[in-house]
C-alpha cells in the first residue's frame, strides 16, 4: 500500500471512530458545474434576506481561495436522527437537528481531534475544519466526495442513510485518495415537492428558500410579512417536512451522541408552554441549544404566528 492509500484509510477509519457515518474525500478546486445555478439562485432571490449568501462568491465555488495551498476536501456526515420524535400532539414542532445542544460545538469539537490525530500520524499538515459556519457548498462537496446525491428536496441524501445528518469538512493541503460521485436514486419519485405547503420547492431539484418554512422560522429576522398566509403545519423552527416524507429516510437509524438528546423540559413541552415561555425560561432550557439563534423575539414571533393558524 503506498502512503497516499495509507493515508486516505487512516483518515476514514478515524473518523469513524470519532462518530462519524461517512467520509468521503474529492479534490480541492473550483465547483465548476456549481457557477451558473448558484448565480441563477441568487440573481433570482432565492435566497430571500440571506445577504451573506452573496458575500464571498468565490470562495464559495473554490476551497483553494478559501483554504491557499490545499489539496484535498475531507466531507463527512454526522447523524442527527432521534431515538424518537417529541410528541407532536397538542405540541409545536421544531427541527430534528435542533433537538438537543448546538451540533457546532459537538461537530467542531470531533473534527479538532480528528485533525490532529491526522497531524500526529501524517505530519505538519495545513488545514482548517468547517461546520456550517464557512462559505463553502457544503452538499456539492460532499456529493463530490460520494457521500449522496442532491436529491429533489435539495438535501444531500444518501442510500445507506437517508438524510437527516450535519454535513462538516477538513480542507487540507495533502493528496489522498479521491471518491468517485454516486448517482441519483430520485427517480419518478416527487414526495417532497408535493408535500411543501409553501411551495417552495417549485420543481425538482430547486428550491426558493424564500419561501420555505426554515427561513421563516430562523433565517428572517424581521416581522412575518403581512400577505403570508401560509399554514406552517405547527413549525415553530426550522421544517423536516420534506425529510419526513423522503422514502429514503425509512433507512434512518438513531444516533448514539448523548448530546443530541432533547433538553429534559422539552420533552413534556405542549403548546401553551410554549405560548407562556418567558424570556426566562428560554435562557434556561435553550442556553446550549440551537435555537439561540432565532432570539427569544424570534421565537415568539414564530409562536404567535403558528397559534394564529390553530
Amino acid at each position: 500500500m503506498n502512503l497516499k492509500s495509507y493515508y486516505t484509510d487512516f483518515i476514514k477509519n478515524k473518523a469513524l471512530e470519532l462518530g462519524f457515518i461517512s467520509c468521503g474525500i474529492s479534490e480541492s478546486g473550483f465547483l465548476q458545474d456549481e457557477i451558473g445555478r448558484f448565480e441563477n439562485w441568487l440573481k433570482n432571490n432565492y435566497h430571500g434576506k440571506m445577504s451573506y449568501m452573496e458575500r464571498n462568491f468565490d470562495k464559495r465555488l473554490d476551497t483553494t481561495k478559501l483554504v491557499e495551498g490545499s489539496k484535498s476536501v475531507i466531507s463527512l456526515l454526522y447523524n442527527y436522527y432521534p431515538e424518537k420524535k417529541l410528541d407532536e400532539r397538542n405540541n409545536f414542532k421544531i427541527s430534528k437537528y435542533a433537538y438537543g445542544k448546538d451540533y457546532h460545538f459537538i461537530i467542531k469539537n470531533k473534527l479538532k481531534i480528528l485533525l490532529n490525530e491526522m497531524r500526529n500520524e501524517i505530519g505538519d499538515i495545513d488545514g482548517r475544519v468547517f461546520v456550517d459556519s464557512a462559505p463553502i457548498l457544503e452538499r456539492a462537496w460532499a456529493k463530490k466526495s460520494g457521500l449522496g446525491w442532491i436529491g429533489k428536496n435539495t438535501n444531500l441524501i444518501s442510500k445507506k442513510t437517508g438524510s437527516f445528518f450535519f454535513i462538516a469538512e477538513i480542507i487540507v493541503d495533502i493528496e489522498l485518495n479521491y471518491d468517485n460521485e454516486t448517482k441519483d436514486y430520485c427517480g419518478s419519485c416527487t414526495a417532497c415537492l408535493d408535500a411543501c405547503p409553501t411551495d417552495a420547492l417549485y420543481e425538482p431539484y430547486k428550491i426558493d428558500a424564500s419561501k420555505c418554512i426554515s427561513y421563516f422560522t430562523i433565517e428572517l429576522k424581521e416581522q412575518f410579512p403581512e400577505e403570508l398566509k401560509k399554514d406552517f403545519n405547527d413549525w415553530i423552527f426550522g421544517c423536516d417536512i420534506c425529510q419526513d416524507v423522503c422514502p429514503w429516510n425509512k433507512f434512518s437509524k438513531p444516533n448514539n451522541e448523548p448530546l443530541l438528546k432533547p433538553h429534559k423540559d422539552i420533552n413534556e413541552y405542549t403548546k401553551k408552554d410554549w405560548i407562556e415561555m418567558t424570556d426566562e425560561v428560554f435562557k434556561v432550557v435553550f442556553k446550549e441549544s440551537p435555537l439561540k439563534r432565532a432570539k427569544y423575539k424570534g421565537l415568539k414571533r414564530n409562536i404567535n404566528y403558528a397559534s394564529q393558524q390553530i
